[in-house]
């Protein structure tokens, strides 16, 4: 037999795990909404557990919050952000509108805490309310968009800093293939050359651009509703408890925010987070332009470019032998087609706000939050494990470059357009290199033929005219 406690809520009473810290709210939000089995994110988490935290030091100095009540709410809170019970958070991250489990389910988890480090049972409520003393001064309705803003600009500062590990990768193959000429692809035809670190270094460069994009992001999600209670008006609130609640909060997090400068507009529209989905949207959609540039050109041996080698992490088939994949940039896709997925129900989320409130706030810090945990986790494995490791294949660069027509685009400037085209269909039927064809008709001189496509020239028209 389970031990049990009797509590009750507005629509009566149930019995509760006498061991659990969460309470009845938790315990009927679990049986309603049996979803996925997924939990909130570790960092939706610790930042709603400094939003009550801060909540409750700014009622504590506003007088209306008793000081031994606050300082153990305060106590118990930062247990809870340091991930001392992220077991007693059981709700689903599919759940009722807005987040009222989950805002519940911490009140209850910090109400119980509370009353234990009182030397008070669990469960006494008339001491200690998850209603009365937790959430006072606070509603669901501003307090989870303050955590999922406050969660997300952590997540963000985490993937600022694995894309650019990425980045660094990106740069220095860029410095080691800086004189490494090959054929460039348009349209995925022969086109005329470009450096294979030029390439790379391109590589490097959307990515330094997509964080140069980031900051007004972040300046939006720093702009918080906390304070505006249940529609923005700030009711059962205190002239002051808004300002020192996020200057509280902060503290806590150690990131620069703010209080809205309109705090029915911070209630009503979602925006900040939809900026921050499309943007993590952005850099999945060039992860995966990137990933797939490699996979073609480290594509073959035989039947590909096979212009550049990916590391040999794992082999590739269970059945031909010696067959190695591309698997970190395919792994890399699928991360980031992921992403792009999310972006589009964070969209539709976005916009099913209705008058004072948008209730589909915890899908939104559910896709956004786990995207940005696979791109943290991943993008410095897929620099390390290929990124790092990619080796260029010389003499292929070197037969593609030599063989490919659209170096004869030097020629126009001499010998017009329509006079090339011609030579390029006669080497293309006769086999005959377009060089050899100049130096049979005498169009140019043997050393004129060498300025233009010796291994110095070569490199000059790959590289950018200054």
């Amino acid at each position: 037999m389970v031990a049990e406690r009797t509590e009750k809520d507005s629509l009566g009473s149930r019995e509760v795990p006498a061991a659990a810290y969460y309470g009845i709210q938790t315990l009927r939000a679990v049986e309603n909404f049996p979803v996925s089995g997924l939990r909130s994110p570790r960092l939706l988490l610790r930042a709603y557990a400094e939003v009550k935290r801060a909540c409750a030091r700014a009622n504590i100095d506003l007088g209306l919050l008793d000081p031994a009540i606050g300082a153990a709410i305060v106590a118990a809170a930062a247990e809870v952000a340091d991930g001392r019970f992220d077991g007693e958070f059981p709700v689903d991250v599919f759940q009722a509108g807005a987040g009222t489990s989950l805002n519940m389910n911490l009140n209850e988890v910090l109400a119980n805490r509370a009353l234990e480090i009182q030397g008070l049972p669990r469960g006494d409520y008339a001491r200690i309310s998850p209603n009365d003393h937790v959430n006072r001064g606070q509603s669901t309705n501003d307090t989870f968009p303050t955590a999922a803003q406050a969660a997300t600009l952590l997540a963000l500062g985490e993937v600022r800093e694995a894309v650019g590990r990425l980045s660094h990768s990106f740069r220095a193959k860029a410095v080691e293939f800086a004189r490494t000429p090959k054929a460039g692809r348009t349209h995925l035809k022969d086109a005329l050359p470009v450096t294979l670190g030029g390439e790379f270094a391109a590589y490097a460069q959307v990515l330094d651009r997509l964080l140069e994009a980031l900051p007004p992001v972040e300046a939006a999600l720093a702009e918080l509703p906390l304070g505006g209670s249940a529609v923005g008006t700030g009711i059962n609130t205190a002239p002051g408890f808004r300002a020192r609640a996020v200057a509280y909060l902060a503290e806590g997090l150690g990131r620069p925010l703010r209080p809205a400068r309109d705090p029915f507009e911070t209630m009503q529209s979602r925006w900040p987070l939809g900026a921050a989905a499309a943007w993590l949207r952005a850099l999945a959609q060039e992860l995966v332009r990137i990933a797939n540039d490699l996979r073609l050109l480290s594509s073959g041996p035989v039947t590909g470019f096979d212009e550049i080698r990916l590391p040999e992490i794992q082999p590739g088939s269970s059945i031909m032998p010696a067959k190695v994949n591309p698997s970190a940039a395919e792994c890399l896709d699928m991360v980031a087609f992921h992403v792009i997925g999310s972006d589009l129900a964070v969209s539709l989320a976005v916009q099913a706000g209705q008058l004072e409130i948008n209730v589909m706030m915890p899908l939104m810090a559910f896709e956004i939050l786990f995207s940005a945990r696979l791109l943290s986790s991943y993008l410095p494995v897929f620099a390390r494990s290929c990124v790092d490791g990619i080796t260029a294949h010389p003499a292929v660069l070197e037969r593609n470059l030599l063989g490919s027509s659209a170096l004869a685009t030097v020629l126009t400037p001499k010998l017009g357009y329509l006079a090339v085209a011609e030579l390029l269909h006669e080497s293309e039927r006769s086999g005959v290199p377009v060089r050899e064809l100049l130096k049979q008709r005498g169009l140019l001189a043997p050393e004129e033929i060498e300025r233009l496509f010796g291994a110095d020239a070569l490199l000059r028209l790959a590289e950018p005219v200054p």
